[in-house]
This record gives structure tokens, sequence and C-alpha cells, in this order.
């Protein structure tokens, strides 16, 4: 792994960190070290990182800005790679909007609100990065992801590079190909929106952030929704008819705001949120008959 740092130093791909906690870069504050960490400067640089990754046989993973994201307390063996600063290009063409898989989902939506370009608003709330989004097709207010994306230019798990098309990507409810069909990560995306009036799409906007706001723990470290909803039914309503908001193991505890979020109460671990989930699914399989799954993503050693 030594001579893997080095490379990647000397290679000037961008910044390089050794045995990086986690918890610094995901949205609930909870992970243990990565192997090395690395942010690149540019998708060229980016090429460079998997040809070095995959000439030493080392194992990889990305990450955005950590959203939807639950890093085991062993952290994660090998090379990590951030898309973040580097990946964050956005250039518009009309009511076509090209941007980098780094870009934040909430800056996007909000910049393209006051250009008048509607189709974004859904994601007014939804922390996290643009090539997260399109990964798990992340959506609210009736639309996602799938509504509105052309293309998808993608790194997938043999270090291959290729654009995918939507119809490519095999949407369906927080779910593209690039989950387990086909293991990859979003590194640009072609959304198609559409002219409209800016009062009314800032007026949407600021509608759909205001619900966020009123119903969602983001005064706490959490990860967004914890399980997919299993429509007719929703988790939040089920856990909180099962008398579980507020429950606590350790650190972690089901929201007293929405019992669909885990929050990070004060020095939670992975195993915290882990056994609550756990706690959770259990609870509502013996009262509902339903059995949950989960919409974190959890990653690590040992997970």
């Amino acid at each position: 792994m030594e001579n893997v740092i080095k490379e990647l130093e000397l290679a000037g791909i961008g910044k390089v960190f050794v045995n990086e906690p986690l918890s610094k870069h995901t949205t609930m504050k909870i992970g243990g070290p990565a192997d090395c960490l690395v942010v690149p400067k540019d998708i060229n640089s980016l090429e460079t990182i998997i040809k070095i990754v995959k000439k030493n046989g080392v194992k990889w993973r990305a990450i955005g800005r950590g959203s939807n994201l639950l890093v085991s307390d062993e952290g994660i063996e090998g090379v990590v790679i951030k898309l973040g600063e580097g990946l964050d290009h956005m250039e518009i063409d009309g009511d076509v909007l090209t941007v980098g898989g780094g870009y934040s989902v909430i800056k996007l939506a909000t910049i393209i609100s006051k250009k008048g370009l509607s189709g974004l608003e859904f994601a007014s709330g939804i922390p996290g990065s643009i090539g997260g989004a399109v990964y798990m097709n992340a959506g609210a207010h009736g639309s996602d992801m799938s509504k509105i994306l052309m293309k998808a230019h993608v790194l997938f798990e043999d270090g291959t590079f290729e654009w995918l098309t939507n119809e490519d990507m095999h949407f369906s409810y927080r779910t593209s190909l690039l989950q387990k069909e086909r293991p990859g990560i979003c590194l640009e995306a072609v959304l198609k929106l559409e002219a409209g009036e800016k009062e009314e799409i800032v007026k949407v906007m600021q509608k759909n952030k205001d619900y966020r706001r009123d119903t969602q723990p983001w005064n706490f470290p959490c990860a967004g929704s914890i399980f997919r909803n299993p429509l007719p039914e929703y988790a939040g309503s089920l856990v909180e008819k099962a008398g579980l908001k507020g429950h606590k193991i350790g650190g972690a505890q089901v929201s007293e705001m929405h019992g669909n979020f885990i929050v990070n109460a004060g020095g939670a671990t992975a195993s915290d949120v882990l056994n609550l989930i756990a706690f959770v699914k259990e609870t509502i399989l013996e009262k509902n008959g339903i059995e949950l799954e989960t919409e974190v993503e959890i990653i690590g050693r040992n997970s």
C-alpha cells in the first residue's frame, strides 16, 4: 500500500490523504479510516488513479459528499476516491445541463431555479452529489433523477469508462444499474430540463425546502432516509406506529421528528447504527409482517 500511496502522490492527481477518518467525509459523521483517500483534480487525474490502482491490484471505491452512506467503524481497505473539487464543473446549453458528479445537488437545484429552468425542484433539499443522486436514482415529491437524466458518464468497477443513456441505466425506485447489475459511479450527468417561470420554480423550491426543514432532522448528523418505503406503506409511518421514534442504542437514535431517519445523537458508532437498524427491522417484521430494506448504503470492512 505504501508504494501505491507514493505513486499517487508523485502523479500529481490531486489531494492524497493517508489513514483518513471517513467520519470527516460522511454526513452522519461516522466511519473509520480509509487506508488512502484521494480527491482527483479532474477526470484525467481520475483515469490516472484507476490505472495506478489496477496496476497494483489494490481495492478501490468512490464516494461523493457522504450522504446516504454508513461507513463501518473499521474503515475501508485500499483507496477511496472522493468526487468533489475537480469534478464539480457545470455547463448550461439552453435547457441541457452537463454537470460533474461531485457537484452539490442542493447548490445545483438553487442555481438553475434562478435561471428559470425547471426539473430539479424535487431535489431542493436533497444533500449529496449529482453522482450519488444518479447512482441511487434520488427523488422526492413525486419525481426523481430518472425523469431528467439524458446520459451519464460512468466509471465501472473494472476501471472502464462509458457513456450510458437513460434507458441503459435501468432506473427504478431508488435504484439504478450502477448499484448491483454493473457496479460503477457517475462522473458526469447530462440533464434535460425545461424552461419555466422563474418565480414559480423558486416558489416550489422554497416549499420543498421548508417541508424538509420542518419534517426532517437535519440539525443532527444523519444519512438521510434509512429504509426504502415498502409501498404502498411508508417506512417512517411504520416506525412511528411501532412506537420507535426516539429509541436509542448507544449514540444512535431514531429521530423524534421522522421515523425513517437515524441520527448521530452524540458519539454514535457504525455498530450502534447497525444494531438500531436491526432492532427496527425486527420490530416492524414482528408487528407488520413487512421486511424493511435499507436505502442507506453500508460499506467498509466487516460490513
